[in-house]
């Protein structure tokens, strides 16, 4: 019995000149079809790539009508001839181009509709569109290559990790509901009315009791989830690498990132990567760069403005640096693309102001001197205003002036990124760096009280143990942040193996003990019972491919993503569900008053 469809024999991406002569048979999409005539050009694809089908004037009547009806992704099978090219008409843009299939029959499997957008290699279509016809955008050769890379970090990740004697283990996707910095997803109990689960935030928790099981390596491809605003590099759902390790300093993990990231970038991009990583404490980023992420592929650095502020009869300035505030400043440098106008300076102004600056106060250097802006407070100081800076012809220094330190860093750090997008400071390449020494608390002075930079597992660094509660705000934490080209790509700590200890961490973090015990009993129970030392790491998939495919966004890299609205337009989720089901669930939905 002849089968339902011709079932190909090879793919759209697999012939060669060496195949000439051969007869197979293709299956795939009409990506294309130029009808001169009597002849018929198709081009045809599959992921593989794409194959010329040619349907010649001595043709079959029924051949020709059938190739007649073939519109834009069509879905065909296509039985023919291998036949090379002559030299003139190769077409080196396809790997297949020195060679067409002359077509013999062609059954066509599936027709397709109108198309909402055309299938390119890189659609203009609005994302919202391309979301709810998913299925087709993710046939557009941008796509299929960036789904391609992400299997081939993944693959990567799992080899190198294979070799080094590490265990995949998977850890549960319902647990308890425990605070972690996010709000949780619930998922209510059918069983137990009243009761929930929550989806992970991160295995953070479970990857430190495997640790007391005594899997001393674990490594795990990790789903997690995070009931937050979406944005380009985060989602509601994602994906990390996550990894722990008994008997272990911070060195250690260090190590063995750089080892892995050198693995995966020469197996996946072959790019050589350094053996190590720059370290840069969290003090230095900041004062530098102004972030805790910063983007080392351009040189641009902020600088400390006190002396030019004292210098100086600007009232504001004096102010700040006399109290407890700050003035720092950068200099953008004179550039061919972009002008000063006020026009950009305004922009440079909103990007501050976003972070808490009140303004950004500008002055231009223009044939060894000063002008413009807040240059009359520095009257008779032109000499030491460019020297000190640094500044040349055709540059402009910029400050900040806040009374607080991380106000006016973050606010110039903004600057900064936006200066080297503006002006092509920015070189290609991978920049990766090491984030050390991080504040292992902060104050929210909303709630008013501390809480954890991070999160509340972290081991504290030796030296503030013993006085951790006198002062909190000054305790460093034994944590790590892998950030690459401005992004943070994984973090990490030693963590906390000690009952006691993490009891005064939870008190610290305004968790009394029978709160402690309420949320996180099951982990101190471990710690009572021999818990190792360890620590790990958590890299991120998505930021990692997004970052290798040059994308802005983590939904250029993720199959089926959520939207910037946090919905998914394609299955049309979240949805309404059925009373029935809130009924089994015992749930009933409360409905805000509209008046």
């Amino acid at each position: 019995m002849e089968e339902a469809f011709m079932q190909r024999t090879v793919t759209c991406g697999e012939l060669r000149g060496c195949d000439d002569g051969k007869t197979v048979i293709l299956n795939g999409w009409v990506d294309r079809n130029r009808n001169h005539g009597a002849i018929h050009f198709i081009n045809l694809r599959d992921r593989y790539g794409k194959t010329q089908i040619v349907v010649d004037d001595d043709s079959s009547k029924e051949l020709e009508e059938i190739a007649s009806q073939l519109r834009n992704e069509y879905c065909i099978a296509v039985k023919g001839k291998v036949r090379k090219r002559p030299d003139e008409m190769v077409n080196k843009d396809m790997s297949t181009g020195e060679v067409e299939v002359k077509a013999e029959k062609i059954d066509i499997l599936s027709k397709c509709q109108v198309l909402p957008f055309q299938i390119e290699d890189e659609t203009n279509a609005k994302e919202d569109l391309r979301l709810k016809y998913r299925f087709l955008d993710l046939r557009s050769k941008g796509m299929q290559d960036r789904i391609r890379l992400r299997h081939e970090v993944i693959k990567a990740i799992r080899e190198y990790f294979y070799k080094t004697d590490f265990y995949e283990i998977e850890t549960p996707t319902l647990v308890k509901s425990t605070p972690e910095g996010a709000r949780d997803f619930l998922v209510p109990s059918r069983i137990y009315p009243g009761k929930f689960f929550a989806l992970p935030q991160s295995p953070q928790l479970y990857k430190q009791i495997l640790m007391v099981s005594g899997f001393d390596k674990y490594f795990q491809i990790a789903r997690c989830y995070r009931d937050e605003d979406p944005r380009g590099d985060r989602q509601l759902e994602f994906t990390q690498l996550d990894v722990e390790m008994s008997y272990v300093k911070r060195d250690d993990v260090l190590a063995l990132m750089e080892d892995l990231f050198g693995y995966v970038f020469k197996n996946v991009v072959n790019v050589e990567l350094p053996k190590a990583f720059r370290r840069i404490t969290y003090n230095d980023a900041m004062e530098k760069y102004g972030t805790d992420k910063p983007d080392l592929r351009f040189d641009l650095e902020i600088k400390d403005g006190t002396e030019l502020a004292n210098a100086s009869s600007f009232p504001l300035f004096k102010s700040a640096v006399s109290g407890n505030g700050t003035v720092r400043y950068i200099v953008a440098p004179k550039n061919e693309k972009k002008d000063f106008t006020r026009k950009y300076l305004a922009e440079l102004e909103e990007s501050a102001k976003v972070y808490g600056a009140d303004a950004l106060y500008f002055i231009k250097v223009e044939n060894g001197t000063i002008s413009g802006g807040i240059s009359k407070f520095f009257q008779g100081l032109d000499k030491k205003v460019i020297e000190k800076t640094g500044a040349k012809d055709g540059d402009v220094i910029l400050f900040v002036a806040n009374n607080n330190w991380k106000k006016c860093l973050t606010s110039l750090g903004a600057v900064r990124n936006k200066l080297g997008s503006d002006l092509d400071l920015i070189k290609e390449g991978y920049a990766f760096c090491w984030i050390i020494d991080f504040p292992l608390f902060e104050y929210n002075e909303d709630e008013g009280h501390w809480e954890a930079a991070h999160h509340m597992f972290s081991m504290p660094q030796a030296e503030y143990i013993d006085t951790l509660e006198e002062d909190p705000g000054k305790v460093k934490g034994d944590l790590y942040d892998l950030v690459l080209n401005g992004y943070e790509l994984a973090s990490g700590s030693i963590r906390i193996h000690d009952v006691e200890l993490q009891k005064r961490v939870f008190r610290i973090c305004n968790f009394s003990d029978e709160e402690a015990e309420k949320r996180f009993g099951f982990l101190l129970d471990c710690f009572r019972y021999g818990a190792p030392p360890h620590g790990g790491i958590a890299p991120g998939i998505d930021r990692l491919c997004m970052i290798l495919a040059n994308m802005n966004s983590i939904r250029e890299v993720i199959a089926f993503p959520k939207n910037t609205a946090a919905m998914s337009p394609m299955d049309d989720s979240p949805s309404f569900v059925e009373e029935k089901q809130l009924d089994e669930l015992s749930l009933e939905i409360r409905h805000n008053d509209e008046n």
